[in-house]
């Protein structure tokens, strides 16, 4: 007697999380045989995405003779569309290989509120948390921590563990936000004659979504200045894939100009921004390295542009090499960015501060500013990996590849 259909899927289901294969010819609903080819680059372990009609899931298909398992997780896009996303596995340039996508088990990455701030865990265990309450000016993410719960950020102010530089209180986990805005201060926490600081205020959450291979968090925000004036509202969208030797962050943040003109000033103090741990810093006691799309270490790298940077090296005494690469995007304001990342440990991607950043428009206070339009917005992402091994061992370029120029994904007939 043939198997129950709820029985049948999820011993395919199983069979994806287990890595093994079906048989081929067999026949399944749900099951979504697609070619992947890395067209342009070579392309490390990551999230790919397939948009298809929601008809598509319900199809019974055949499985293809030599195509490997991989679980998605779906998301409604659109009328009547559904968007699969996966992980596929490292490809080099021009190499195209087969895949069959099934239903993934729920609940790897769990999204979640706690009290006023949000939660993402990983297999149980938290990953990251969205602190709203303890800014004191902005909300960040703190702590975040992986790989049997090490920390990928300098702990203080938050925590006391006795061995960090107390410096730049306003250094707290992740976070994103700009020293300069209509004259206003969101990037320092402690006013002073003539320079009034601004605060970013959550004002809720737009998305808690768990699932089998990511986890997503959105949340809205206003920019309200000293005076009390709101100059402007974000949408904040925190996208986790867990990867195995890697966690993946992507950040995403759309910023609306509202009750005039938005002014983001050429400022280096900025923008989008972690503090590493002290022991991973590249200078003094530190024995950490800070690296180049280009190659270019540690002090060289300040200022200048770049598609990506990592901060790699241990994470606790006599540890094991860890690393942070942070990816801009393509999409960006003054792609590659430029970049005020410090050997003492701040690592940002800030595209605003020229005329701190290149000797040639020292005298241009204005080099670097944007002018956003009341009621028009502008937006900026990033991908953060925190990942095992150094640049080269955790194949950083390719990673960036597979974000910024992804393989091609597509039905297979």
């Amino acid at each position: 007697m043939p198997k129950p259909e709820f029985l049948r899927r999820s011993a395919v289901a199983g069979a994806a999380a287990a890595g093994v294969m079906l048989a081929a010819g067999a026949a399944d609903a749900q099951s979504v045989p697609v070619r992947v080819t890395a067209e342009r680059a070579d392309s490390a372990l990551a999230p790919l995405s397939l948009v298809l009609p929601q008809s598509e899931l319900t199809k019974r298909r055949v499985i293809p003779r030599g195509a490997a398992l991989l679980s998605f997780q779906s998301e409604a896009v659109g009328k009547g569309n559904v968007k699969l996303t996966f992980i596929a596995p490292a490809l080099k340039k021009g190499e195209s290989k087969l895949f069959v996508l099934v239903p993934g088990k729920p609940g790897a990455v769990e999204v979640k509120e706690a009290g006023k701030n949000a939660e993402i865990l990983i297999g149980g265990q938290l990953f990251t948390r969205y602190d709203t309450t303890t800014g004191p000016n902005k909300p960040y993410l703190y702590p975040i921590q992986a790989f049997g719960g090490k920390h990928f950020t300098r702990r203080w102010p938050l925590e006391d563990v006795g061995h960090e530089e107390k410096d730049h209180p306003h250094h707290r986990g992740l976070w994103f936000t700009h020293g300069e805005m209509n004259d206003v201060d969101f990037w320092t926490e402690v006013a002073k004659a003539g320079h009034p600081i601004g605060k970013t205020v959550n004002t809720g959450y737009s998305a808690l979504e768990s699932g089998a291979v990511y986890g997503k968090l959105g949340t809205k925000t206003d920019w309200i200045t000293e005076a009390g004036k709101t100059i402007a509202k974000d949408t904040r969208e925190i996208v986790v894939t867990p990867l195995g030797e890697g966690i993946l962050l992507d950040f995403s943040i759309t910023v609306t100009a509202v009750g005039g003109p938005l002014h983001w000033g050429d400022t280096k103090e900025g923008t989008f921004a972690l503090r590493v741990p002290e022991i991973m810093k590249a200078e003094k006691e530190g024995k950490g390295t800070l690296e180049s799309a280009e190659g270019v270490k540690n002090t060289a790298v300040w200022g200048k542009p770049s598609p990506w940077h990592d901060y790699w090296g241990p994470i606790e005494s006599g540890g094991e090499t860890f690393g942070i690469a942070i990816f801009d995007s393509p999409s960006n304001l003054r792609y590659p960015t430029t970049w005020h990342s410090r050997t003492y440990g701040l690592y940002a991607a800030n595209p605003f501060g020229l005329h701190d950043f290149d000797t040639t428009k020292k005298t241009d206070r204005h080099a670097g500013q944007l002018i956003t339009p009341e009621g028009k917005s502008v937006t900026f992402a990033y991908r953060v990996l925190f990942h095992k091994g150094d640049t080269r061992a955790a194949k950083i370029a390719e990673s960036f590849n597979a974000w910024a120029t992804p393989p091609k994904v597509e039905l297979a007939k």
